[in-house]
């Protein structure tokens, strides 16, 4: 049973940064694809970044890239996302997300229908 975990969240103040970090297990961290999504109140999920099987391809939403940084950690079976320069409007519920790799890069990648495996989301709140 494939279970993923996130911790790291929490309330911050505008401008401030946050490392959120999400630990895999039940399956091979080697082969699975990665991503974090978010959800505001009121609002439908939506793509943060993904990360391909190995590191080697990052993708970023418009609205974090420059801020945010995705990686993982394959000694730990973990993946982060580094958020910096944070604003109110990334107050959100922040899941993270995989599905088993199919390829190099991560078709749909933004899509959270292709991702099998969810966790149980932790809370970031930025005070306006």
């Amino acid at each position: 049973q494939v279970q993923l975990v996130e911790s790291g969240g929490g309330s911050v103040q505008a401008g401030g940064s946050l490392r959120l970090s999400c630990t895999v297990s039940g399956r091979t961290f080697s082969s699975y694809d990665m991503a974090w999504f978010r959800q505001a109140p009121g609002q439908e999920r939506e793509f943060v970044a993904a990360i391909n099987w190995n590191g080697g391809v990052t993708y970023y939403a418009d609205s974090v890239k420059g801020r945010f940084t995705i990686s993982r950690d394959h000694t730990k079976n973990a993946e982060y996302l580094q958020m910096n320069s944070l604003k109110p409007e990334d107050t959100a519920v922040y899941y993270c997300a995989g599905r088993a790799s199919q390829a190099y890069t991560i078709r749909g990648y933004d899509d959270p229908s292709g991702y099998t495996d969810w966790g149980q989301g932790t809370q970031v709140t930025v005070p306006s």
